[in-house]
């Protein structure tokens, strides 16, 4: 590549990273500038719509909650998709049209329908196992299925884990170690998007939560809105940094692993071209 192309493309980089960052930045400045306005216009700006979401019970329960579900969803996610699809992938290759079939079909569906569906399900545990809002994170689960699956499928289709099993496996490893020990570690970063998602998805659910007569983050901020609008823009503005900064620790995660195999490549490199060579050496002087 030449110089006044690579000049071009790097102003066109900048140029798209600026424009997505003014997309998404005003919006978010505007909120925070609307949650710290004073009760008139010449009042100095406060930070008591902020102070307010820890002074909230039910906002303060709503938020861990909603922390919670995400964790148990994500963790459900990992456990019930990560193995299948390995399987799937290994054993079982012409299902894997199917299982992506049955991943994505969620987002073919709206949501409300799938409330409709699963009411009675959601009423059948109320009543025989738990009244507890962590019940969300089973249906939470078909709701992030199809984002986690892409992350997923894309994280497995960079590697060869065929070859990876088979070498584990006649090493002795069984196939709990071959997935914790040679599979994982291989799309760390597929996982970590997959996760994240989750987490993206559950902290911005409303739908299921509200229907089902459950008080999520999104409900609570809904009705902290009725009393309060500069403190349910003040919970809606930390919602968003927090999944800003799970981003940007996800961006972070792989470049330790990257620069390892870059150097351990500059090493191997040399040695590579002069093994064959005195090889080649000896063999004459033979």
């Amino acid at each position: 590549m030449n110089r006044s192309r690579r000049i071009k493309l790097q102003v066109f980089r900048s140029a798209v990273f600026l424009v997505m960052g003014v997309f998404f930045l005003v919006p978010i400045a505007a909120m925070f500038e609307f949650s710290t306005r004073g009760n008139s216009v010449t009042a100095p700006r406060t930070m008591e719509a902020w102070t307010n979401i820890i002074k909230t019970p039910d906002l303060v329960d709503a938020i861990i909650a909603s922390l919670e579900l995400a964790a148990i969803t994500s963790i459900a996610m990992l456990v019930l998709l990560l193995p299948t699809m390995v399987w799937v992938r290994l054993r079982l290759p012409r299902l894997n049209r199917i299982v992506e079939f049955i991943c994505l079909l969620p987002l073919t569906i709206p949501a409300i329908a799938l409330v409709v569906g699963l009411f009675p399900i959601s009423r059948w545990m109320r009543i025989n196992i738990s009244d507890s809002i962590l019940m969300l994170s089973f249906f939470y689960l078909i709701l992030v299925m199809p984002y986690s699956y892409r992350a997923l499928d894309a994280g497995l289709a960079a590697i060869d884990i065929k070859t990876l099993s088979e070498a584990a496996r006649s090493l002795g490893a069984g196939w709990g170690t071959v997935m914790l020990r040679v599979i994982v570690p291989n799309m760390s970063s597929a996982i970590l998007n997959a996760c994240l998602l989750s987490v993206a998805v559950v902290l911005g659910e409303y739908t299921f939560a509200n229907l089902l007569t459950y008080e999520n983050l999104q409900v609570a901020i809904a009705y902290v809105g009725l009393v309060s609008a500069g403190t349910s823009i003040a919970v809606a503005v930390a919602s968003l940094l927090f999944a800003f900064v799970l981003l940007m620790v996800l961006s972070f995660v792989g470049r330790p692993r990257e620069r390892m195999a870059r150097a351990e490549e500059t090493i191997v490199a040399p040695e590579s071209r002069i093994l064959p060579l005195r090889d080649s050496y000896i063999g004459v002087q033979k």
